[in-house]
């Protein structure tokens, strides 16, 4: 029941979250949680219905969620290899829990 589990993807993209997900249950994967939060604290307008007015533009709610999917730790390496020979690189982004100041120093500390 309380199984060690390794993050195999933790990024904001959906897409690629769902294609994750179908590729482990049609290969049979036990033991496999998945999830999404936002991570950002949403900004209170005026009512205070802490509504965020960067979803009201011409497009739409913009998706701030982070996904991610962990594996049993026993298939963790199994669990790649599957997902790569379907051509889905499963990616943990270490900055994507920062800020967007802080994202952005890392990202020009690692350049």
């Amino acid at each position: 029941m309380f199984k060690k589990r390794v993050l195999l993807f933790e990024k904001r993209d959906r897409e690629t979250w769902t294609r994750i997900k179908a590729a482990l249950k049609e290969a049979g994967f036990s033991g496999v949680q998945s999830g999404h939060y936002l991570q950002e604290a949403v900004v209170s307008c005026g009512c205070g219905a802490h509504l965020d007015p960067r979803d009201f533009g011409k497009n739409g709610k913009i998706d701030r969620d982070i996904y991610w999917v962990k594996v049993l730790e026993s298939d963790g390496e199994k669990a790649r290899e599957v997902l790569l020979r379907r051509g889905i690189v499963p990616e943990v982004d270490e900055t994507v829990r920062l800020d967007a100041p802080h994202r952005k120093q890392a990202k020009e500390a690692g350049d």
